[in-house]
């Protein structure tokens, strides 16, 4: 009984979001997205943004609901995984200055806005970085270990 009122919910909640996607959609091709100084585009990447925040949050929220009654005993490594994320996106964020750059002739844009930019782009760095040093890692491992790919 409460999987089919789940299943109903999630149906509907689904068709209103597709139907309010497609509204949009739909208005922005007939207003122009050029028109109106790109307040169409404005609108869709907003929209976007919010779809993809309520995507995020919905696995987030499923997922630790359902890890909260199969394996209490897990949170405690999400709480870690997600203090770990906290940490690094902290260090990333710490290390943008937030400066304007030197030969930019453009707008001003505001030092929040080339902050979190910047930390996104050190995020990339401390990721990429990462994933190249966990590939070396991994191949000295296997290198001792004698184990062959």
């Amino acid at each position: 009984m409460k999987e089919q009122l789940y299943a109903k919910i999630f149906k509907w909640a689904s068709i209103v979001l597709l139907v309010v996607s497609v509204a949009l959609l739909v208005w922005a091709f007939l207003a122009g997205f050029k028109a109106d100084e790109g307040n169409a585009v404005e609108l869709m990447l907003k929209w976007a943004y919010l779809m993809l925040g309520l995507a995020l949050a919905s696995v987030l929220l499923v997922g630790l609901i359902l890890t909260a009654f199969n394996n209490p005993k897990s949170l405690i490594r999400i709480l870690l995984v997600a203090v770990g994320v906290a940490v690094v996106v902290g260090v990333a964020y710490l290390l943008a200055p937030g400066q304007q750059p030197l030969a930019y002739n453009g707008p001003a844009v505001s030092a929040k806005d080339l902050a979190l930019t910047e930390t996104v782009i050190n995020l990339a760095y401390i990721l990429g970085g990462a994933a190249i040093l966990s590939i070396v890692v991994a191949e000295i491992a296997g290198a001792f270990r004698g184990k062959k790919a």
